[in-house]
């Protein structure tokens, strides 16, 4: 009794500790009073959007198919031409005879509707650089979600982690009061102070992950890193969905971008295969000049050229462009089918994920709050030792630990249900 007496103090404090622990059966991050810019998910994508560099880079695609637009909408410039004839080969001798002088211009005109193919051409490679900038921004915005609530969970973690540790200090400064009281042994003494070290290990790697974490987050948004001084402001607390699979599949089929640039693909490759089909058409080239003769008479001259398509009829650009459209109806099969197998995929995961949260949230949180609160009055009453106080905390932390590692892989198959249908589904 005077053992439970002398520990009174320290069953208070922990209570007030563990009080503290149970409020955050959802984990949640203490904002500490730094200077740091706070970020909501929200205002991440914005940022990302706005500065990160890959897109950045990606957003140049768009701007080369634009200046191929420009280019298709060229014609064939003309040709000038000046020549002298009759230029003796003594030029020391008499003249022979009197040089001529030869102007002449010329023009190719494209037949078979070769501009306005390119033109099409071109308009479809432009959507198409469009579509792939889509799939970029598409699956760098899920990776950036993911980093943000992976720092989220290491917050959560590492506030845990620090207030295990604070629970730990107290009690193996009170144990070693107990020590030298010679009330309890000094290999009870050890046990705390070896499991204080594992709860200070937790500490250190806590904070390893969460600083890293937080870094890697900093890194994406882009901008200028070193300035990008943030902490995150979020939560992963639980939200029960339920989703219809025929409505997630139809989103997907409507909505995912890597299957709608496929389409602009194929239809590229239609407009190529038009070009290449109107280029066995021979473009006719108009020419006329000036003969002229300094000291006799002038003339004039004119020609018409036309290519005679008897060898090359561009048959390997044409055969070229048709692989190409049997390419592209293929990616597209591929997609559809990899878009209905996203889509079974992520569902079935979030179901088993969904599944796992509610066990915790109905069984085991409960029971281990129960746990550690009938250790907790057991030991006040003196018929549990310090140790299985320990044992119960111990148990606790594993517990909220993965209780929180199953919020995040919830959250994580959330965004793999929204990765597979390209569609916001919080």
């Amino acid at each position: 009794m005077h053992q439970w007496r002398t520990f009174l103090s320290v069953v208070t404090l922990t209570a007030v500790i563990v009080s503290g622990v149970q409020a955050q059966e959802k984990p949640q991050t203490q904002a500490p009073a730094t200077s740091k810019r706070s970020v909501t998910l929200s205002e991440a994508i914005e940022i990302f959007m706005r500065q990160n560099l890959e897109l950045v880079a990606a957003r140049y695609d768009i701007e080369t198919a634009d200046a191929e637009k420009l280019t298709a909408r060229l014609r064939p410039n003309p040709q000038l031409s000046v020549g002298l004839s009759d230029l003796p080969l003594n030029l020391s001798g008499p003249l022979i005879k009197e040089q001529t002088y030869d102007y002449g211009i010329s023009r190719t005109f494209e037949l078979g509707g070769k501009r306005s193919k390119r033109i099409e051409i071109a308009d479809a490679n432009s959507d198409l650089a469009r579509g792939q900038f889509q799939m970029v921004v598409w699956q760098m915005t899920n990776d950036l979600k993911r980093k943000f609530y992976t720092v989220v969970l290491n917050q959560s973690l590492l506030n845990l982690a620090r207030e295990n540790e604070t629970t730990f200090a107290e009690i193996v400064k009170h144990t070693g009061e107990l020590v030298k009281a010679g009330e309890i042994s000094g290999l009870d003494l050890d046990r705390v102070e070896v499991e204080k070290l594992k709860f200070d290990t937790d500490l250190a790697n806590a904070e390893r992950d969460y600083e890293v974490a937080l870094r890697d987050l900093r890194f994406t948004l882009g901008g200028d890193y070193r300035a990008m001084d943030i902490e995150v402001a979020g939560t992963i607390d639980y939200e029960p969905h339920q989703f219809s699979h025929d409505e997630l599949l139809d989103l997907a089929l409507a909505a995912r971008p890597d299957l709608k640039a496929a389409k602009l693909s194929e239809r590229a490759a239609d407009a190529n295969i038009r070009l290449q089909d109107a280029q066995r058409i021979p473009d006719l080239t108009l020419a006329s000049g000036i003969e002229q003769v300094p000291s006799g008479t002038s003339s004039y001259t004119f020609g018409v050229g036309i290519t005679l398509p008897v060898s090359d009829r561009n048959q390997g650009e044409r055969a070229k462009a048709l692989i190409e459209k049997r390419k592209a109806e293929n990616q597209e099969q591929f997609l559809t089918n990899q878009v209905r197998s996203d889509v079974d995929k992520a569902l079935v995961a979030f179901q088993m994920q969904k599944r796992r949260v509610d066990l915790y949230r109905t069984g085991v949180i409960t029971k281990v709050n129960d746990i550690q609160n009938k250790t907790q009055i057991a030991l006040q009453a003196g018929e549990s030792s310090t140790l299985d106080l320990l044992d119960a905390i111990r148990t606790r932390r594993d517990t909220l630990t993965a209780f929180y590692q199953t919020l995040f892989d919830y959250q994580m198959s959330l965004l793999d249900l929204e990765l597979a249908t390209a569609t916001p589904l919080h």
